[in-house]
């Protein structure tokens, strides 16, 4: 077949499959983000971020082999929304193939830093008690930079724009663009818009936790202020019935979870 080779690319059954695999293990992933979430709302144990997930994943028998699947899958997915934001909807108009080749820019990032997170915990040299630390370590380097307080600030904005970006997902269905006709079908396609509907909307509130701490550590202009997932998570849990909330958010993480399985099994391709 003749073309564009970068369109190909995007179209290939191993780059497919491979993002299939992608799919399925960041699923996992949120299945195991939700049950350590659990244990912080119950217990007050556990690391409840992509990184305590990953590592938790690794510590499972044959847990560095699935670790190194993951990784493979999570190449593969990012190489597939690269392809997508170069080359995809190539039919939509102006704006609208602008803003969602933008959006697969988002996902090629948030997969590519999975995917290295995970690499570095399959060989060893990653750590999951240091993320926050890491986010607060950035915070402070922002905070005393020129300007720093307004770089902080938009930072804030921007993860609450993800935030509210994922919660529309969910509320309007835009999810099921990702997804082929037959997902959304019959009573298993039902089942399928609950998934992404309650999940996309669990993610939004828990990034939108995220970006809440980062616009307090703008505000106290104090770095310990910011965190990343599990500091989230722990704000919530810390709030007046904090553990009913958070088992709440944990129980639509999970979904998520489950829904990128329907995902990698129905996944649309461009």
């Amino acid at each position: 077949m003749g073309g564009n080779p970068g369109r190909q690319a995007q179209h290939s059954d191993v780059l497919k499959h491979g993002a299939r695999i992608g799919l399925v293990a960041y699923g996992v992933v949120h299945l195991l983000i939700a049950w350590i979430a659990l244990q912080v709302a119950w217990s007050g144990g556990g690391n409840a971020s992509s990184g305590g997930a990953l590592k938790t994943m690794a510590e499972q028998p044959f847990g560095r082999l699935l670790l190194w699947v993951t990784v493979l899958g999570l190449v593969a997915l990012t190489l597939w929304q690269l392809a997508t934001a170069v080359w995809g909807y190539a039919a939509e108009d102006g704006a609208k193939k602008i803003r969602k080749r933008l959006g697969a820019v988002g996902r090629t990032v948030v997969y590519g830093a999975l995917a290295v997170s995970a690499a570095r915990i399959a060989m060893g040299s990653g750590s999951s008690s240091g993320n926050d630390s890491k986010e607060e370590g950035l915070t402070a380097d922002l905070l005393s930079a020129p300007a720093g307080r307004v770089l902080v600030g938009v930072l804030a904005v921007a993860v609450l724009v993800v935030a509210v970006r994922q919660v529309h997902r969910g509320v309007t269905d835009a999810f099921t663009h990702d997804l082929e006709q037959p997902a959304t079908s019959g009573d298993s396609g039902r089942a399928v818009l609950v998934l992404g509907r309650t999940g996309y909307v669990a993610k939004g509130v828990a990034i939108g936790v995220v970006g809440a701490l980062f616009a307090w550590a703008t505000v106290s202009y104090d770095p310990e202020k910011a965190g990343g997932l599990d500091d989230a998570l722990k704000t919530v849990r810390d709030q007046a019935f904090g553990p009913y909330l958070l088992t709440a958010v944990a129980l639509g993480l999970a979904a998520f979870g489950l829904f990128c399985f329907a995902w990698a099994k129905h996944a649309r391709t461009r």
